[in-house]
Formats: structure tokens, sequence, C-alpha cells
């Protein structure tokens, strides 16, 4: 019997970004709390950039998106926040959008599979992602568990599941 796998990645919907961002920006158009405050958010390629004129605002503005992030499905951990820098009378905040498994996390992930999963399933590094094989699949549904349950720095998906 041929060995069974699956993939494990770290990609973006963009659509739903899109649709989080668009969100966001009608909620902190409508809301009471964010009048000429002069807070806006804006989506450029992989960075969203919001702006107000204090600090609490920017910050405000933040928890906005995140909840709408949320809300489509899209997990915190493929947002990268700096700090709010304040340019002239405005604050802006910008956050990167992360998407790939680092090679490092790659590492990390593949010496959880070994120490901790069960034997005889193998993880091969392919650039920005992994792919973990093994002759049962009960041992990948093992592996996907418990990796589930580990408190990781990337937002990851398992797919091709075969």
């Amino acid at each position: 019997m041929a060995d069974s796998s699956f993939d494990i990645v770290s990609k973006l919907d963009r659509q739903e970004i899109d649709n989080a961002v668009n969100q966001a920006i009608k909620e902190v158009g409508q809301r009471y709390d964010f009048r000429n405050t002069g807070a806006s958010i804006s989506l450029n390629g992989d960075e969203i950039v919001m702006t107000a004129n204090a600090e609490e605002r920017v910050l405000a503005v933040l928890d906005v998106l995140q909840s709408k992030l949320v809300r489509r499905g899209i997990s915190l951990k493929a947002l990268e926040v700096g700090e709010p820098k304040q340019s002239g009378k405005e604050v802006r905040l910008a956050a990167g959008l992360k998407e790939g498994i680092a090679s490092d996390e790659a590492k990390k992930i593949s010496k959880i599979i070994r120490d901790e999963g069960p034997k005889g399933v193998k993880a091969q590094i392919q650039g920005d992602e992994l792919r973990v094989s093994s002759k049962s699949r009960d041992d990948l549904q093992a592996v996907i568990a418990l990796l589930k349950g580990k408190d990781l720095d990337v937002a990851l998906q398992f797919i091709n599941y075969r």
C-alpha cells in the first residue's frame, strides 16, 4: 500500500481579507466614536495601514479590523502588527500580512512531529510548506490533532489529504 500524505501550508484568502477590510472601513465610517478623528483603513498589497488622530483611536480601529478578520475565518496569527507611529497630527499603524511558513518555523514543526508524533511519520520541508507522509492514515490524523493543539506562531492549514 502506498503512503498517505497531506501538506501543511500557511495561506491567506485574499478575497476574505479584502471583504474584512471593506467591512471595517464601513464600520469605522459609521461609528459615532470615530467621528472627527480622521480614522481610516487602507489595504496596500501585503500591508494594512490604519490612521487616526490619537493612539487610542488607531488601536480601536485595529480592534475593529481584528474582529472583522476573525468573523471571516482569518487567523490573527497572519497579521503582523507594528507599533503606532506619530506622523504630524496623525498616528499611523501598519500591519503586515504573513503568508507561507518560514524555514525556522518549518524546522520547528518538523521537530514537533518527529519528537511527539507517531512513529513512522515523515515530514519534509518543501519551500514554504511541509509534506507529511505515513503508511497509516490514523497516524496522519494524530499529527493534525497534535499540531492543532500546539500554540505556533503561524496560522496552519492542512490540505491535499490523500
